[in-house]
């Protein structure tokens, strides 16, 4: 039987942590089949995504843009090289490494783009455009809100059940 901290808890189908994720595997499975079918993985397609809207992105930026690890994002880096799909944008700073696009990239992007975009269309209309919008809003608030509420804990060390959850 649960203990009464337990019954105190929201539900486990109002767990914020837990909606986001079915949220993001659900849309991710309706999109999916259109980055399958060029052979890509979801990474790299957030990669070529980010690329699309900016001319030469640097590793750091890519990183936190597409929320990637740095040595997956180097995986990421040389196997779409392979492809001809990025290359390297000469920078003044050796230490970073810039990559932009090529021609068959973008081309690539947009064949993605124009293919999935019907379905995209049958999700707004689905869910409502407005109503899908003002998620997309909410969801980059709520972003910004709980990355502030971790910045504060950084500075404030002495909160225990900070230090008790990072293991410090």
């Amino acid at each position: 039987m649960p203990d009464k901290k337990a019954k105190e808890l929201r539900k486990y189908e109002k767990s914020l942590p837990i909606s986001l994720l079915r949220a993001r595997e659900a849309t991710t499975r309706y999109f999916k089949p259109y980055i399958d079918c060029h052979d890509l993985t979801m990474p790299q397609w957030r990669v070529l995504r980010a690329l699309a809207e900016e001319e030469g992105l640097d590793a750091r930026t890519l990183s936190e843009r597409c929320v990637i690890l740095p040595p997956s994002l180097t995986r990421i880096f040389r196997s779409l090289t392979q492809r001809g799909l990025i290359s390297q944008v000469d920078c003044t700073d050796a230490r970073r490494h810039r990559v932009t696009l090529t021609e068959a990239g973008r081309a690539l992007f947009e064949d993605v783009v124009e293919e999935s975009e019907p379905d995209y269309q049958r999700l707004a209309k689905a869910f409502g455009a407005e109503r899908l919008d003002s998620l997309l809003n909410l969801l980059s608030e709520l972003r910004d809100t709980v990355e502030a509420l971790n910045a504060e804990d950084a500075e404030q060390t002495d909160r225990p059940a900070r230090r008790v959850a990072n293991g410090r």
